[in-house]
């Protein structure tokens, strides 16, 4: 009766875990949370094969239920790498100063391709202005007006 009473402890342990997963997701818990849903259910349906092999019985279960686990989230998961801006690819391109930017200083701010950018610039250029990177160092940028 011990081994059904540590089924449903799983059980319950294991339904935490993937309600935890599905309002943060990650992919952080849910392989344990899966694994112990499997090995709960093991617990309450064959409550009489846990003896000598229970270690076994559980490390093999513990296994399949990852190997599953891990294979169903590959085909769901997205392929696609996450997009990101190097300070490399920055040079050249066009945006808009949001917070006046001056010499000498990075408190100046420009948004570059929906991205806000801490800058500076060799003169003052005034919020609404239009911009090129011409230098990226960390996390801030040089810009230049573009005047027309």
């Amino acid at each position: 009766m011990v081994n059904v009473e540590i089924g449903w402890v799983m059980i319950i342990a294991g339904i935490g875990l993937l309600v935890a997963e599905s309002l943060h997701p990650g992919f952080f818990v849910a392989v344990p949370g899966t694994v112990l849903l499997v090995m709960g259910a093991v617990f309450i349906l064959l409550p009489d094969i846990f003896n000598q092999w229970s270690p076994v019985i559980m490390v093999i279960t513990g296994l399949l239920a990852s190997i599953a686990t891990i294979m169903v989230y590959r085909r769901i998961a997205s392929g696609h790498k996450p997009l990101s801006t190097s300070m490399d690819t920055l040079v050249g391109k066009k945006g808009m100063v949001v917070t006046d930017v001056e010499p000498g200083s990075i408190t100046g701010k420009v948004k570059i391709e929906n991205q806000i950018w801490s800058a500076t610039s060799a003169t003052v250029i005034p919020k609404g202005k239009e911009v090129e990177v011409i230098h990226s160092e960390g996390v801030h940028v040089k810009v230049t007006e573009i005047i027309e």
